[in-house]
């Protein structure tokens, strides 16, 4: 009988070229305003469970000029809002290893091996990118090409071609 193994395909997106610092300001701006948008409709709808619960007499919001300023010191509603915030860059960075920002710039975070980056990697990710400065680290950090945020997350931004951009799936979904 012959032997049928075949040999592993070699990952496409090991050896690329790391991201730029212009590409990944891009990919911010494009994600914050995103993020904003995803924010906004989630205080929308914290707003409007907490109107409901505030009807059937559920919470009370004495002690508060109305009902934004109990929102605004509430700490479940806080825990919500960024929540949705946390929730939306590591469910894409761990399941595609790109949001829709990244996308657009065809950027991709991984590991070395090309492999998408777990939750707790998004995380620490997320919580070292200080506002995006950390970003800056990628002009002296050049052989590598990594931010801050990359080094803390042990993962690296690399420049996707068109090709590469386009095969990135969710969970097996092309993207739109």
């Amino acid at each position: 009988m012959k032997n049928t193994k075949t040999a592993p395909t070699a990952n496409p997106y090991v050896g690329l070229p790391p991201a730029g610092v212009l590409r990944r300001f891009g990919a911010l701006i494009y994600d914050a305003l995103l993020v904003m948008a995803l924010m906004l409709l989630a205080g929308g709808v914290g707003a409007l469970v907490a109107a409901l619960l505030l009807n059937f007499n559920l919470i009370s919001i004495a002690g508060y000029p109305d009902m934004a300023a109990y929102l605004s010191q509430n700490m479940l509603y806080q825990i919500w809002i960024w929540s949705v915030f946390v929730g939306f860059y590591a469910f894409f960075w761990s399941k595609a290893g790109q949001t829709l920002g990244m996308r657009a710039w065809k950027l991709r975070v991984q590991n070395e091996d090309g492999t998408n980056i777990n939750k707790t990697q998004a995380v620490i990710r997320l919580f070292t990118a200080i506002f995006g400065l950390g970003n800056f680290f990628v002009l002296i950090n050049k052989p590598k090409g990594r931010s801050f945020q990359d080094h803390w997350a042990d993962c690296e931004v690399v420049l996707l071609s068109k090709e590469l951009n386009q095969q990135v799936k969710l969970k097996g979904v092309k993207w739109p």
